[in-house]
């Protein structure tokens, strides 16, 4: 393993003192010192409110957040105007689907999803179908957790205004072939929107090799503090678009009768943002670029292959997915005759932390004819040890429930 992941388990003071084995990153990662920090010294020596004050507190606060603007943008290879701050992906996909789709989409046109999606990712698109008379397409997904291009010019056609997909599954950990649906979708007319929540901490990410015109993520998949997130948008759209939401600093001028905007990306940030979430995210991208993202996928790729062939050894044991091995570091799977939710609660009393349920993600469970699943999710500050406890465990928790 690479040195600076090897012992970065001594970074997340959560596990201080804590025999714990955290397998549930996809649902929210853990802290390391430096954005801990980051936060409590925001508050300890320079809380002011952003862009308004210009005493020195203001101004150190207004520097911290802009700073951390850059960073971000330079994750992601956006331009400063290009990022806008919000409370995370199912916002900023609530934020497109009304901002951008009420303009833009009327019954005379097609919006594109897949089955694969979070419920983030589902929900706004069909409340702007029913509100638009739109229709709302599927492309649909094997049982192997991939999805099925063969009649994609079927799905995808010149009507299709928008393409919203997941990167990579918070259920599979299949990584999507998201260039080639982005090519197709350009080829036809069709605006395209990545959700990047599970891939922004797992790989690289370049919007404009991509070529998507938006790509959303949430800070605390990515060792950030919750509440906080990004939209990418293309400056060509967010130059045409109507705010959001209106009030504090996305204004110009308010008169009696009608109000300016404030210049990009100022207008879409009404209110008092996350000033601390924002500081904590711009930590949480020097932590992980001081490790390097190449190392880190390295990393990952390890564990979760030594993971599913640990996993493989358990009689009765189904992984869901994983016919690629491209995939990314979330498995999903159940044993045969055990109820997930036994299985999940077992394995928290031996302090081993994973995910059973429908993972946000319903369509899917209908798709594979189950009700839940158990799902280890994996990052830096796991190894190989956490897998040797986690399969142990597992095996324990069947004794125990076949009793």
């Amino acid at each position: 393993m690479n040195n600076k992941i090897l012992h970065c388990k001594n970074d997340f003071p959560i596990f201080k003192n804590q025999n714990i084995a955290y397998l549930d990153t996809a649902s929210t990662s853990q802290k390391p010192n430096n954005v801990i920090t980051a936060i409590t010294n925001f508050y300890k020596n320079y809380n002011a409110n952003v862009h308004r004050g210009l005493y020195p507190w203001a101004e150190q606060a207004t520097s911290s957040y802009e700073s951390s603007r850059y960073k971000i943008a330079d994750f992601i290879n956006a331009k400063n105007e290009e990022l806008i701050f919000t409370r995370g992906t199912t916002e900023s996909i609530n934020f497109i689907s009304s901002a951008w789709g009420r303009d833009n989409i009327t019954k005379d046109h097609n919006i594109v999803i897949t089955e694969m999606e979070h419920h983030s990712n589902i929900v706004p698109w069909q409340m702007l179908s029913q509100e638009t008379g739109a229709e709302l397409r599927y492309i649909p997904i094997s049982n192997h957790g991939e999805l099925i291009l063969d009649n994609i010019s079927d799905i995808i056609d010149n009507k299709t205004k928008i393409v919203s997909l997941i990167h990579q599954s918070n259920v599979f950990g299949t990584v999507n072939p998201v260039e080639k649906i982005i090519s197709i979708s350009h080829s036809n007319g069709a605006l395209v929107l990545i959700d990047a929540a599970q891939s922004i901490a797992h790989q690289v990410i370049d919007v404009k090799n991509l070529n998507c015109d938006f790509l959303v993520f949430s800070g605390h998949k990515i060792l950030a503090p919750a509440g906080v997130g990004c939209l990418y948008a293309k400056q060509y759209i967010l130059k045409n678009l109507n705010p959001y939401q209106t009030g504090g600093q996305m204004i110009n001028q308010v008169n009696r009768n009608y109000s300016t905007w404030n210049d990009l990306p100022f207008r879409f940030e009404a209110g008092t943002p996350n000033i601390e979430g924002v500081i904590g995210l711009g930590a949480a991208i020097d932590y992980v670029k001081n490790i390097d993202m190449v190392n880190i996928k390295s990393h990952n790729e390890v564990i979760k292959n030594y993971c599913i062939e640990k996993l493989k050894s358990i009689d009765g044991l189904m992984i869901y997915g994983h016919k690629n091995k491209n995939a990314g570091p979330v498995i999903s799977f159940n044993i045969e005759g055990i109820q997930s939710y036994d299985l999940s609660q077992l394995l928290a009393q031996q302090n081993i932390f994973i995910r059973s349920g429908h993972h946000c993600a319903q369509p899917i469970m209908k798709k594979l004819n189950i009700n839940s699943s158990n799902r280890a999710s994996l990052y830096i500050y796991n190894d190989l040890e956490d897998i040797d406890y986690f399969v142990k465990g597992i095996k324990k928790a069947v004794k125990i429930l076949s009793n």
